[in-house]
């Protein structure tokens, strides 16, 4: 099954801003995580984003206990959208990698993955469903240096 239009729908901006958009990343890698995670497997809250600093680019994804438990990957598709169409939906110094686009978008390709397409499969922590997200955030690295 594929999708031959994206349509806007509510959203939440990773700001918490509401917006009706159809989103997208320049990252593929963060992409692919949202394309491999199947959500009905999903038991509370997931975490996740690649922030850029000064060009660089910083991931983090974090699933709670019960989840991983559910063994949530899947196979998807990874849509590949015309880049004229969308624009960042935040040009701070400190931002996440997320565009948007407003109005309805056909993707040019897609890509059949799976689960192995994720680079960083071996680094998604696991936190606490009461946990902040910031908390997270900062306790990632130290959880997922024993999975390197």
């Amino acid at each position: 099954m594929s999708i031959d239009i994206f349509e806007p729908r509510k959203q939440t901006l990773f700001n918490g801003q509401l917006t009706q958009a159809v989103f997208a990343s320049t990252e593929a890698n963060w992409s692919v995580f949202y394309a491999v995670l199947d959500r009905n497997k999903l038991t509370g809250g997931f975490r996740n984003g690649c922030l850029v600093y000064k060009g660089k680019k910083y991931h983090y994804y974090s699933l709670n206990q019960s989840t991983m438990k559910n063994n949530p990957w899947t196979s998807g598709k990874l849509y590949i959208f015309p880049k004229n169409k969308f624009k960042p939906s935040d040009t701070g110094k400190f931002r996440f990698d997320e565009w948007v686009c407003h109005e309805p978008v056909k993707p040019l390709s897609q890509l059949e993955i799976g689960p192995r397409d994720f680079y960083y499969m071996n680094r998604v922590s696991t936190h606490k469903n009461n946990e902040s997200t910031v908390k997270t955030w900062l306790l990632y690295k130290i959880r997922t240096l024993k999975t390197k």
